[in-house]
Parts: structure tokens; C-alpha cells; sequence
């Protein structure tokens, strides 16, 4: 009787925090773009070097972390009004299933959750490959982007402009850039 080749299991990789970032960037009074990032975040990933449509992947950010460079609107964003970091002070994802797209991309469709609220959020992901550094570890490199509505996560808070349209636009373009470090 011939025997069915096992599948290979996921390995276990680790994001370096110093080669990754979580960025946003949202249209102000209609006219111009703010960008932000979170200082602080954790992304682990049962990652499959053959397969990586088999891929899981779960992310925290703390929400008490966000920076737009600006320290008074960093605090109206860690408020009731946006994220209240005080009574939700974490930003989840959990992977429920990864698409293969052609080539290296990939669309990684998992459970988000902001405040209180989870929803499906569709991430395109593009890989960027395996390396060996220089101290003999494995990395593996990923862009992830999605554009949500944050009116969806119940980041209601706005203000109507005079000559039309509002403070804050309810689009919400989200980039991380993530470098994973396979564990040994």
C-alpha cells in the first residue's frame, strides 16, 4: 500500500518589531492626507515555506501606542471618540484563511477587531521572500494593505466642514510592512 506524503508542518515565525511598521493614513478637512503608525504591536504567524496559502496569522497592536506626530491628536485618537484605548487597549487580527492570487500574492482574510467590535477584513499580501541574515536566522518579508471603513469599528467621531464634506474621512488606508523571523 502506498503511503500519502504528510503534509509539512507550519513553522513558527515572529515578527522584529525593529524592521516592521503598522501604518494608516486618513484625509483631513478633504484636502490633504495624515498618516499615523502604532509603536507598539505583535505579530505571530504559523507560517507554511511550501504551502503559504496554509498560513495563519494573529497581530495585537496596542491602541494606547498611536503616533500621527502630533501629541494632542494622538490623545483625541486614544479617546472614547476614536479608539479609547483606556477600555480597549488592544487592536486584534486573527487569519481565518489565506487566497493565493498568482505569483507572491495572496489575499489573508481574517477576524478584526477595534473597541468592541470584529469584523472580516480582506488584507492583499504581497511576499517578498526568504533570507538568510547574517547570524544564520531565516526572515521572510510581507506587505499587507486594506482599506477600511473605521465607521464600521464604531470610530464615529466627526465634525462637518463649512464649505462642505468633514474633518476626518470614514476611509482608512492600513499598510503594514512585516519582517518575520523563523523560530528554531
Amino acid at each position: 500500500m502506498a503511503q500519502t506524503a504528510q503534509p509539512q508542518p507550519k513553522t513558527a515565525w515572529v515578527v522584529d518589531p525593529v524592521h516592521s511598521n503598522v501604518e494608516f493614513a486618513v484625509r483631513h478637512m478633504v484636502i490633504a492626507t495624515v498618516k499615523g503608525r502604532f509603536a507598539k504591536f505583535q505579530i505571530k504567524a504559523g507560517f507554511d515555506e511550501t504551502r503559504p496559502e496554509n498560513t495563519s496569522v494573529e497581530g495585537t497592536i496596542d491602541a494606547a501606542s498611536v503616533d500621527t506626530g502630533e501629541a494632542k491628536r494622538d490623545e483625541h485618537l486614544r479617546s472614547p471618540d476614536f479608539f479609547d484605548a483606556a477600555n480597549f487597549p488592544q487592536i486584534s487580527f486573527k487569519s481565518r484563511r489565506v487566497e493565493r492570487r498568482g505569483g507572491d500574492e495572496y489575499r489573508m482574510v481574517g477576524d478584526l477587531t477595534i473597541r468592541d467590535t470584529t469584523r472580516e477584513a480582506p488584507f492583499d499580501v504581497t511576499f517578498a521572500g526568504i533570507v538568510k541574515d547574517p547570524w544564520g536566522n531565516q526572515r521572510a518579508g510581507f506587505t499587507a494593505t486594506t482599506t477600511l471603513n473605521r465607521k464600521d469599528f464604531g470610530l464615529k467621531w466627526n465634525m462637518p466642514l463649512e464649505a462642505g464634506g468633514l474633518l476626518v474621512s470614514d476611509t482608512v488606508k492600513v499598510s503594514v510592512e512585516v519582517e518575520l523571523v523563523k523560530q528554531k
